[in-house]
């Protein structure tokens, strides 16, 4: 690896004058190709480390020529089995550096990654294999026996990539010999033939979303990187070599370009857990570590607010009093924010939150105790990032999101006369459409080339955009008001002993689904968890008239049950509407069985 170092320093400032015919300013890289990605981080950064797994010895450690390296080897490797331009061969497993490496092996030789989140069932995993046509796949031992009946032409061991060309009768996924990626000789002449261009698609990425329709997303090389290039600077201040913790799956397109292509760009150092973020290693790894940069979906910011910050605030103690006063609030908030911030490691200045909308009075007290939040808002069609704000909060307001990033053009279809309508988008991260599916693409963009979000939105006099909710999820009142269930869902979670809730339209009115935290409030009110089962019945009875005495006529409740089991979530932890109510569900069983 030594001759890598030699290459010339490809500058920021390098790339800043590159002229381009479409007048998009560069700032990291001098191209919107994973291979000048590449190139970039390789030549910039090439002894800083870029990988780190927690607790697993530094000699581990992955430098930033040497994820290049092995990247280009495993490249190299690919095209000698016949991989090429526009083949598609399947990612799966938890997040690590042997992911990125696959990844940036594949779609610098003009070949298409397609992302599996690792807690999709078999199920879902074959279904995508077949649809997407995948000529090869990357596992995980770990995940093999979901896809173990796919039969992919190629077979990659993601846990020490190998290439597995079969797995003897006396031998299992992971002990057959195979072939090793990072190992094998690179032949530059043969990657720069392949050379993708900026249009070719890089990604498949299938969702899992709300209304239960699963569909690839096909992502070019210009969407992630001229996404992740655009914010390289413009919501906080990045410096080579302060660290990131990574928490969230790589497969999902929040997490690979924000929480990986970004700092990539920047010179960070991203640091793995290894294992799922339990408490148990979490605050150990916070507390080593003490990450400047973190990514987080709003539940595990909640949970934090709702087990350590609300029961301060709304108990019977002194800071509970102080906090009530509003000459010594503000002082009570800020204490409780640096607290906090020491529980994160003390060096913590972008705690990003995306992927499903955030309490607004979980985000009321990170406003008020200086907490290092910002807000983003997109979709994996978007490569994500649509709406954002800093960590300082120049540009924001409560309520809402923050401003249209500067490449894109945001409109609001069929508004109400309230200014809410359908968010549209049109700019250079907006997906080239669902793979194989010219319907569904025709569907969501309009005929001058706007993508229909599904979500509903407000823009305020700066620009600044806030989400009202789903277009399918909007409700109408008995006179054709709109009833937005989010915000009725909003004053629900807010009461105490209240987990989550969901509001959907039953038998011509409204039903709340509450999911009660048993065991806090068997806690605070003494009692055993099986009274407080029995409490809860009753508690849920009087959500209905508190909730409805904050409501317009039109969207009061009609009535409120208790929901006993979690609610089944997509990867974002957005909760799928499309399965409630449960009497629904059942309904739909029974009709399916008929």
């Amino acid at each position: 690896m030594g001759n890598k170092s030699k290459i010339k320093k490809i500058t920021e400032k390098e790339c800043r004058h590159v002229k381009r015919p479409d007048g998009l300013k560069m700032k990291t890289v001098k191209g919107y190709t994973f291979p000048d990605f590449m190139a970039a981080i390789s030549s910039r950064y090439p002894k800083r480390t870029c990988y780190r797994v927690f607790r697993s010895g530094e000699e581990n450690d992955i430098s930033y020529s040497q994820l290049v390296w092995y990247a280009e080897a495993a490249a190299s490797y690919l095209l000698s089995l016949g991989v090429g331009k526009g083949d598609r061969i399947a990612i799966i497993g938890e997040s690590s550096p042997e992911w990125m490496v696959m990844y940036l092996a594949v779609v610098s030789i003009g070949a298409v990654a397609v992302p599996i989140l690792p807690d999709f069932p078999s199920r879902d995993m074959l279904s995508i294999l077949a649809d997407s046509g995948a000529k090869g796949a990357a596992v995980n031992t770990k995940h093999f026996p979901k896809i173990k009946d796919a039969h992919p032409l190629f077979l990659f061991r993601l846990d020490d990539l190998v290439h597995i060309p079969a797995i003897p009768e006396d031998s299992s996924f992971a002990d057959a010999p195979g072939f090793p990626l990072r190992t094998q000789k690179i032949k530059m002449k043969d990657l720069e033939a392949s050379r993708p261009e900026e249009s070719d698609s890089a990604s498949i990425i299938y969702t899992s979303g709300t209304t239960g329709a699963s569909k690839g997303v096909e992502l070019s090389h210009m969407n992630i990187l001229r996404c992740a290039d655009l914010a390289s600077d413009v919501y906080v201040k990045l410096n080579p070599g302060e660290k990131v913790l990574s928490i969230l799956p790589m497969a999902h397109v929040y997490e690979f370009t924000i929480g990986q292509i970004l700092p990539m760009m920047k010179g960070l150092e991203i640091n793995f857990l290894g294992r799922q973020p339990a408490v148990s290693i979490l605050l150990p790894a916070l507390s080593e570590i003490r990450p400047h940069v973190m990514l987080s979906v709003p539940l595990l910011i909640e949970k934090v607010y709702k087990a350590a910050v609300l029961p301060v605030l709304k108990g019977d103690g002194r800071i509970a009093k102080l906090a009530h006063n509003p000459l010594t609030k503000g002082l009570v908030m800020r204490t409780i924010g640096r607290k906090l911030r020491k529980t994160f490691g003390h060096r913590l200045k972008f705690f990003g939150i995306g992927g499903a909308p955030l309490d607004s009075e979980v985000e009321a007290f990170l406003h008020a105790a200086h907490f290092p939040y910002a807000l983003g808002y997109g979709l994996t069609e978007t490569s994500p990032l649509v709406a954002g704000c800093g960590s300082k909060h120049s540009d924001e307001k409560p309520g809402f999101i923050g401003p249209v990033v500067k490449d894109d053009d945001v409109i609001l279809l069929d508004c109400n006369a309230e200014g809410v309508g359908e968010i549209a988008v049109k700019g250079p991260n907006v997906m080239k459409g669902y793979y194989n599916r010219p319907d569904l693409t025709a569907e969501v963009f309009t005929e001058d080339g706007y993508f229909r979000t599904g979500d509903l939105g407000y823009l305020d006099k700066k620009g600044r955009l806030a989400i009202r909710g789903r277009v399918k999820t909007m409700i109408l009142g008995p006179g054709g008001e709109n009833i937005y269930p989010e915000m009725i869902e909003t004053l629900i979670n807010n009461l105490d002993f209240v987990e989550e809730s969901l509001v959907v339209p039953e038998d011509g009115g409204l039903l709340a689904l509450v999911k009660i935290d048993i065991a806090l409030m068997a806690d605070k009110m003494k009692i055993s968890v099986q009274e407080a089962q029995k409490e809860a019945e009753k508690y849920i009875a009087s959500i209905r008239k508190n909730v409805n005495s904050q409501l317009s006529a039109f969207s009061k409740i009609s009535a409120v049950r208790l929901q006993e089991k979690p609610f089944e979530r997509t990867p974002t932890q957005k909760i799928k509407r499309f399965l409630y109510p449960e009497r629904k569900r059942k309904g739909d069983k029974d009709e399916e069985k008929r």
